[in-house]
């Protein structure tokens, strides 16, 4: 009888564990606390679900995947999480600083924590000043982070294989990428010199956040810093608090900070583009609410096909422009406002 019920218990045991191992859906779950939606978005190239949140912010749902790295977006920010069929990741963050404080327990939760610490080193290292440096000093500077990369990726236990592999092959390659793109912003800022002196490409009756409608031609006898942007765009979006520093330094100067959204749809579901664009619109207002944004707010006419950002021949935002009081072009690439170079320009034309 003791044999029969061994064998019984045995079987059980035997039956349990399969069905534990034969779990075909990963579980996601956790809290957010300063939310700033209604939901989370997971997302892979191939792969894309809504999970709701709760109203106090916690979150909890079953995802069919196929193993590897997924983004975690929650409309203003996001962070990497690595999933697969059989494990149980939990998630907690605080959303006023999605990135640094994504945090991740359950099974196979140090790929995902590691993921969360190279993204927060991505932001810190991985600068657009980086690119402003002088060429050696730039080539210091890479060989010091790509080092600081290969150091977080071998001290991490337990991370995924084949998230590992990939990794060790990206950071290889991470001093040629990182070369090739500061040749090419060497080449932009020639390319930006012809602008240089030359009168500046106008725009007319943009609508302006506070009503009525703006044109270049009603700043001129003020020098004008333009940023070009919009609200789908993660680097433009992280200058704001800068921009905002900024604009309160120079308050009363002989300055207009101005800011032209390039919103075109661009993230929004409708029937129609025109559905789609009057959605973005409403998204660029309720930003500039949110972040209680200064400066002139702007709305351009025709989004990417207009005259002012042909003209400047802008593909990628943000972009920042500064003008002189008679309305020529003094950089048409002007220094980030996160930039210590733009105050000492500033300095220098004695704003």
């Amino acid at each position: 009888m003791k044999k029969l019920l061994i064998i019984t218990l045995a079987f059980a045991m035997t039956v349990i564990s399969c069905e534990k191992k034969s779990k075909d859906y990963a579980s996601f779950s956790g809290k957010v606390t300063n939310k700033n939606s209604d939901s989370l978005l997971i997302q892979s190239r191939n792969y894309k679900k809504t999970i709701k949140l709760n109203e106090d912010g916690t979150f909890s749902d079953t995802l069919k995947v196929e193993a590897g790295v997924f983004s975690v977006f929650d409309g203003k920010d996001f962070a990497h999480l690595f999933l697969e069929n059989g494990i149980e990741l939990v998630m907690t963050v605080d959303a006023s600083d999605f990135n640094k404080t994504a945090l991740f327990t359950g099974e196979r939760s140090e790929t995902s924590n590691y993921l969360a610490k190279k993204n927060t080193l991505i932001r810190s290292s991985l600068t657009p000043a980086l690119l402003d440096l002088e060429e050696d000093v730039f080539k210091a500077k890479v060989t010091e982070i790509q080092s600081s990369f290969n150091e977080l990726l071998e001290n991490t236990k337990n991370i995924d294989s084949i998230v590992y592999a990939d990794e060790k092959e990206s950071f290889s390659q991470l001093e040629k990428g990182l070369m090739a793109g500061y040749k090419q912003q060497q080449a932009l800022k020639n390319q930006f010199e012809k602008f240089k002196g030359k009168p500046s490409p106008p725009f007319k009756n943009y609508e302006n956040f506070k009503g009525g409608s703006t044109s270049l031609s009603d700043l001129k006898g003020k020098y004008v810093y333009i940023d070009v942007w919009a609200t789908w765009c993660g680097p433009c979006i992280r200058e704001i608090p800068s921009l905002k520093e900024v604009e309160n330094k120079y308050h009363g100067k002989n300055i207009e900070f101005v800011s032209i959204s390039v919103d075109n749809g661009r993230g929004f579901s409708g029937a129609t583009q025109e559905e789609k664009f009057a959605a973005s619109k409403e998204a660029w207002k309720k930003m500039i609410a949110d972040k209680d944004m200064g400066g002139t707010q702007l709305f351009s006419d025709n989004a990417w096909d207009s005259d002012f950002i042909r003209g400047f021949e802008i593909r990628g935002i943000p972009r920042f422009i500064l003008l002189d009081p008679k309305g020529n072009v003094v950089d048409a690439n002007a220094p980030r406002p996160s930039d210590p170079k733009l105050i000492k320009l500033f300095n220098e034309l004695n704003i």
